[in-house]
C-alpha cells in the first residue's frame, strides 16, 4: 500500500512542478515582451534637445528618467528634479517625451530610460552638445610697412568640437598654421598668416573663415582690410594754359602716403616764396604775377617712412608775347612718328618702282618675239610668185 500510495503521489508532484514552470515562463515572457528603447540626440550648445523613450507592450509599469549623473527626472510622470529647462511634454502608452532648453556643456551624457516590471529593463540616450564657434577674431602682430612681413592670426576661443580655420584674399585659398588647445571639453583654435606686402596692398581684404558641424553647412567669417604703411609720393598739379603778367597761379600738391604726410612745405629755388604767396596746406596760390615771380617751385613732403619732392617751373610772359602753345605730347614721340613715316613712303616707292621695272622687263620681251614673227612673214611675203609690186613694211 505505502509503495503504492508513493507511487500516486510522484506524479501529482510532477505535474505541479511542471506547472510552476510554465507559470514562471509565462510571467518571463510577458515581462520581456514589455520593451523600451531610446535615441541618440545631438544638440547645439543653448539650443532644444528632445529625448524620447519608446514603449513597446507597455502595461502600466513604473517609468523612471534618469540624467547622466543617475539622479531622478521624472518618475511615472511625476517631477523628481527642480530643473526647470526639462519638461515632460508626452507620456503615454508608446512613448516617454521630454524637451531640455537652453543645453549645456555639462548636460552631455547618457540618459537612462528605465522601465521596472518584475525585472528592470533600461535603454540609454545619449545626449551629444555641440559648441558652435563665434566670428572669428583676427589680430595683427604688428603694422604692416612696404617690403615688410605681415603676420595675422585668427582665433577662434571656444568650440567642440574643434572649428576648421582658413583664409582667403580675393576668393583665394591661403595656407596658413593652424593649432588648437584643449581647454575641458571646449577648444580654442588659432591660425596664423604671414606674408610680405606692398604698397598696392594696402586696403586689400583678407578673410578668416570658420567651418563647424553645428553650423549645418553656413560659415563664420571675418574680414581684415590691410593697413600697409608706406613712404609719401607727390605730384604738382600744373595750371592750364601760359602764365602772363597778372594772372594768379594756382598750384596743387597731389599727395599719397600712408600714414598721410605730416608735413607739406613749399620752396622756391634760390629765393623765398612772394611775399603775396599764399600756402594753405596742399595748395600754393600766388595772385597778380610778375616776372620777378619766376622760378622753379618744389613741393616736399614727409612722413615717418620717407619724403618725396616735385617741381614746377614757372615762366611768366608779357600780356602781349605771342607764346607758342604748348602740348602734351614730348617731342621725341612727334620724331619718331614722322621718322615712322617717311621710311613708309620710301617702302612704297622702292615697291612701285620694282614693279615698274619689272613690267617693263616683260614688255620688251614680248614686242622682241613680235618682231621674230613679223620678220618670217615679210620673208615668206618677198618670195612669193606673183609677180605684183608688194609694199614693205619695217618694225623697228
Amino acid at each position: 500500500m505505502r509503495s503504492a500510495g508513493s507511487g500516486g503521489h510522484w506524479p501529482s508532484g510532477a505535474a505541479a512542478a511542471a506547472l510552476a514552470g510554465i507559470a514562471l515562463l509565462c510571467v518571463a515572457g510577458g515581462a520581456r515582451a514589455q520593451e523600451v528603447q531610446a535615441e541618440n540626440v545631438t544638440v547645439a550648445e543653448g539650443g532644444q534637445a528632445e529625448i524620447n523613450c519608446r514603449l513597446h507592450q507597455y502595461d502600466g509599469s513604473i517609468v523612471v528618467i534618469q540624467n547622466p549623473s543617475r539622479q531622478t527626472l521624472f518618475f511615472n510622470g511625476t517631477r523628481a528634479l527642480k530643473d526647470e529647462r526639462f519638461q515632460l511634454v508626452e507620456f503615454t502608452q508608446k512613448q516617454v517625451r521630454i524637451v531640455l532648453s537652453n543645453a549645456r556643456l555639462e548636460d552631455e551624457g547618457g540618459y537612462f530610460c528605465q522601465l521596472y516590471t518584475d525585472d528592470t529593463h533600461h535603454q540609454i540616450a545619449i545626449l551629444t552638445v555641440l559648441v558652435p564657434p563665434e566670428n572669428p577674431l583676427v589680430e595683427v602682430k604688428e603694422q604692416a610697412v612696404e617690403g615688410g612681413e605681415v603676420e595675422l592670426t585668427c582665433i577662434v576661443p571656444r568650440s567642440r568640437p574643434a572649428a576648421t580655420l582658413r583664409w582667403y584674399r580675393d576668393r583665394t585659398l591661403i595656407p596658413g598654421i593652424s593649432s588648437k588647445q584643449e581647454n575641458g571639453k571646449v577648444f580654442s583654435i588659432t591660425n596664423v598668416l604671414r606674408f610680405r606686402v606692398e604698397r598696392k596692398d594696402h586696403g586689400s581684404i583678407v578673410t578668416c573663415e570658420a567651418t563647424h558641424p553645428a553650423l549645418r553647412g553656413q560659415q563664420k567669417q571675418t574680414q581684415y582690410v590691410l593697413d600697409v604703411q608706406y613712404s609719401p609720393t607727390v605730384r604738382i598739379r600744373p595750371p592750364q594754359g601760359v602764365m602772363r603778367e597778372g594772372d594768379t597761379l594756382v598750384l596743387t600738391c597731389a599727395v599719397n602716403g600712408n600714414p598721410p604726410p605730416t608735413r607739406i612745405n613749399w620752396y622756391r629755388a634760390n629765393d623765398s616764396l612772394p611775399e603775396r604767396a599764399l600756402v594753405e596746406g596742399d595748395t600754393l596760390t600766388i595772385p597778380s604775377l610778375s616776372m620777378l615771380d619766376n622760378g622753379t617751385y618744389s613741393c616736399l613732403v614727409e612722413n615717418k617712412h620717407g619724403r618725396s619732392s616735385d617741381q614746377y617751373v614757372l615762366v611768366v610772359y608779357d600780356p602781349g608775347a605771342i607764346v607758342e602753345a604748348q602740348t602734351s605730347v614730348p617731342y621725341a614721340i612727334v620724331g619718331g612718328i614722322l621718322a615712322l613715316l617717311v621710311f613708309l613712303v620710301i617702302c612704297v616707292l622702292i615697291v612701285m618702282v620694282w614693279c615698274s621695272i619689272r613690267q617693263k622687263g616683260s614688255y620688251l620681251t614680248h614686242e622682241a618675239s613680235g618682231l621674230d614673227e613679223h620678220g618670217e612673214a615679210r620673208e615668206a611675203f618677198l618670195n612669193g610668185g606673183d609677180g605684183h609690186k608688194r609694199k614693205e613694211e619695217f618694225f623697228i
